[in-house]
């Protein structure tokens, strides 16, 4: 079967067939989280993405050397190099040690993530430990001309890069444009030029982060840090830079300049970015008071929230839009996602219980086939589950008896659904709550039994009552010969 990857490069901004630059080897480098609060949408979704992408490489066959970062130091509160450092601000608020916030938020971060069952990576780098490496790019960067130092700070030089090279390839933006647009400087006379962007800030007299340094002791500007550790673990060049769309600028421009400015190449072949996460139709934003925690999704506790969402009810949420898509999230489509998820592995548990038959009445290519088309397809994640479906009506109809599967065709639909749904799409039946659940079902059998009371004594309004209440709590109930089924939906 042919496996000819093509991904989009948002370079090119098209699709290509994914070649690695060392095969088998493949070289991804992701932008992880800047540290300083609770992990959110915003990092489960790159998250999931790029372990969507780590995933199905190996699957395929080759050996993924994946680097994600951890931002523990010199991203600030704005834009343009100004405003505090965000994780000094939170240790001077919540009077704790910088790394005390950075190892919390780590661990944090951690713990979310792996609910959603994203794989660790190879190495994930901390900026902190690499201020040598960093400050080493800084003085190659002064030595070539691409920076210059101004009261203790070094900013590298766009409109000098510009004349060179393009600064704005990926983005698409003309740095004339970007010129013009800029606003007047504002206690930014160190710089030359409002596009100018720190590699090397100078710390003031309350910052708590700075490292000595021959132009002051300060901290590295935050685009210098992915530069230099993707070139620390990956080589000059490697194969693909992912991250989210809010960092293709200034972010990964600015990763792009002094990367060619140092070395004279461009170290990434491939330039891939998911797209963003609102609520409601809205941009997540603390002052809109939309900004979801992971931890509110897995607890329900947020006004925004008619109820909690399983950290699997969250991955198939996200699988099931393109990771180039927007994707917002409604309680109604959440709701939708869970009954989507359940369903997949309820068929996936009748899976588990048939029986072969001498003959085959479904085509088990045919699933196979799509599926492979599908993740080919610059990972298509929506259209695969799509072909799951499929498949689960399949399924469905002979474990009801209506069609039939012999022993190599069940064999190969078993092989085909573990594959998809546990390794590359990274799907697990939810955690058995034993005591949860049994508490569940005896409450609804409860329920029931006094529905069927009511219903001996005629008191139809009472049993009517309770099927319906059941009904709207997601509970199917059917009326049998010896009493009632029930399931939830």
């Amino acid at each position: 079967m042919n496996h000819e990857l093509f991904l989009y490069n948002t370079l090119t901004r098209k699709k290509e067939v994914f070649i690695p630059l060392h095969p088998p080897l493949v070289g991804l480098y992701v932008c992880g989280p800047t540290v300083y609060g609770d992990p959110h949408l915003g990092h489960a979704r790159p998250a999931i993405t790029f372990d969507l992408l780590y995933r199905y490489l190996t699957h395929l066959g080759y050996k993924v050397r994946y680097v994600r970062n951890i931002t523990d130091v010199g991203h600030l509160e704005h834009d343009r190099d100004e405003g505090e450092d965000k994780i000094a601000k939170k240790a001077r608020l919540e009077k704790m040690e910088p790394m005390e916030v950075v190892q919390y938020y780590t661990n944090r971060y951690h713990d979310m993530i792996k609910k959603l069952e994203v794989l660790p990576p190879s190495i994930e780098p901390l900026a902190s430990g690499h201020i040598i490496e960093q400050q080493q790019m800084v003085a190659k960067l002064l030595e070539k001309g691409y920076a210059y130092e101004s009261n203790g700070s070094v900013y590298f030089d766009v409109e000098k890069y510009s004349r060179e090279y393009h600064y704005g390839k990926l983005s698409g933006r003309k740095t004339e444009d970007l010129m013009t647009d800029s606003r007047e400087l504002d206690k930014q006379s160190d710089k030359r030029n409002s596009l100018d962007f720190a590699v090397w800030k100078k710390a003031d007299p309350q910052h708590i982060m700075r490292w000595p340094s021959p132009w002051s002791d300060g901290f590295p500007g935050w685009h210098l840090e992915c530069s230099v550790m993707s070139q620390k673990y990956l080589g000059e060049q490697f194969d693909i830079h992912g991250g989210g769309l809010d960092l293709l600028f200034p972010h990964h421009e600015c990763e792009i300049a002094q990367t060619i400015a140092s070395q004279g190449k461009e170290s990434v072949q491939y330039w891939m970015h998911n797209n963003m996460v609102t609520i409601n139709g809205q941009k997540m934003s603390k002052s809109l008071g939309n900004s979801i925690s992971l931890e509110e999704f897995f607890t329900g506790r947020h006004k925004l929230l008619s109820n909690a969402y399983s950290p699997m009810t969250i991955r198939f949420f996200m699988l099931q839009a393109h990771y180039r898509s927007t994707l917002d999230f409604t309680n109604e489509a959440l709701q939708a996602a869970e009954k989507g998820f359940n369903r997949l592995m309820e068929g996936m548990n009748n899976l588990g219980k048939i029986k072969p038959s001498a003959k085959s009445t479904i085509d088990t290519t045919r699933i196979e086939q799509g599926l492979y088309e599908a993740m080919n397809d610059d990972l298509n994640s929506p259209v695969a589950i799509s072909y799951l479906f499929d498949g689960i009506k399949d399924i469905n109809s002979v474990a009801s008896g209506n069609e039939s599967i012999n022993a190599t065709d069940l064999n190969k639909i078993k092989e085909i659904y573990s594959i998809f749904v546990f390794e590359i799409l990274g799907l697990q039946p939810e955690k058995d709550n034993t005591a949860e659940k049994g508490l569940l079902s005896d409450l609804i059998n409860l329920l029931l039994n006094i529905r069927i009371e009511a219903r001996n004594n005629k008191d139809f309004k009472t049993a009517d009552r309770i099927r319906n209440e059941l009904s709207a709590l997601g509970v199917e109930v059917r009326d049998i010969k010896d009493g009632f089924e029930w399931k939830i939906n």
